[in-house]
């Protein structure tokens, strides 16, 4: 495998940082989960554009243009034959002391990684998904805003360990007023006849690239769909309730709290939105050549 890593692709044993990088020592950086389909970077634009916001809002300075990055995202796609993969993009704050200042740092440095993910198991696609509610909130929009996308996940990895421990794969998080704010790495939505409704990213959920196709497509389709605040109750009642992720994709949840969501099986809208989604990822981006 080889990694690119400022400016040069280096095989994966050669690919090495500092100890004293911030974005180890302090989860100081920002960073891009993005897929490719059939040959083609998907949404390409949009992830590099949060990419950029991401770092604006923590005072981090990308060295490199947008479109330099992207070509960045696509030459480590093709030195690694990606057709149907995952890319992993990361911008550090660079090498600083152990201090946390981070205007003391040299670089940032930029990680491209390209190769295959697989989230949940095959059979959960076809099953649907058992969710629990944990007791760790999203972190609240004045601390660390969940919209940063951000090398510190401590806050989802807290939430993960939570729904291992119990037994599922994922879990719902509340943010601090008790409303639904997200899984701990996919996006939340609840249908109920035609309207699809998800929690908008001021209730401590990141805008999801996935998240706004789906909406799009959805839409497409004749459903009405809403931003609103949604409580356990309306996910509970639900005639379907669906993540949405970059590796996820769409995945039909069918039990949360030990509570059956609709006939317990992944639900027909899920269904046709999965193979919409499908359709057209496979369909466009930005051709890897």
């Amino acid at each position: 495998m080889k990694i690119f890593l400022n400016g040069k692709l280096v095989p994966e044993k050669s690919a090495k940082i500092s100890v004293f990088d911030h974005g180890l020592l302090y989860g100081d950086g920002v960073f891009e989960g993005i897929r490719a389909y059939n040959g083609r970077v998907f949404t390409l634009d949009e992830h590099i554009d949060r990419l950029y916001d991401s770092a604006t809002a923590i005072a981090l300075e990308i060295p490199v243009t947008k479109a330099q990055m992207s070509r960045n995202v696509v030459r480590t796609c093709k030195a690694n034959g990606i057709k149907d993969g995952y890319v992993r993009l990361i911008v550090t704050r660079g090498v600083g002391g152990l201090g946390l200042n981070p205007y003391l740092c040299e670089k940032p440095q930029i990680i491209v990684i390209a190769s295959a993910i697989q989230l949940y198991p095959l059979k959960n696609y076809r099953n649907g998904l058992k969710l629990i509610t944990v007791g760790t909130r999203r972190n609240i929009p004045e601390a660390v805003n969940p919209r940063i996308k951000s090398l510190n996940y401590l806050n989802n990895v807290l939430a993960k360990i939570e729904a291992i421990n119990s037994g599922v794969l994922e879990a719902i998080m509340l943010n601090s007023e008790g409303y639904v704010a997200e899984a701990t790495g996919d996006n939340v939505f609840a249908v109920r006849g035609k309207t699809i409704a998800t929690p908008p990213p001021w209730c401590g959920a990141l805008e999801g690239i996935t998240r706004n196709v789906v909406m799009d497509l959805a839409a497409k389709s004749g459903y009405t769909i809403k931003e609103d605040v949604i409580s356990r109750y309306d996910l509970y009642t639900a005639d379907e309730v669906f993540l949405t992720g970059t590796a996820a994709e769409i995945i039909g949840v069918v039990d949360l709290d030990k509570r059956q969501i609709g006939d317990g099986k992944p639900g027909p809208v899920t269904r046709s939105l999965s193979k919409a989604f499908s359709k057209y990822a496979n369909e466009t981006g930005t051709q890897i050549v």
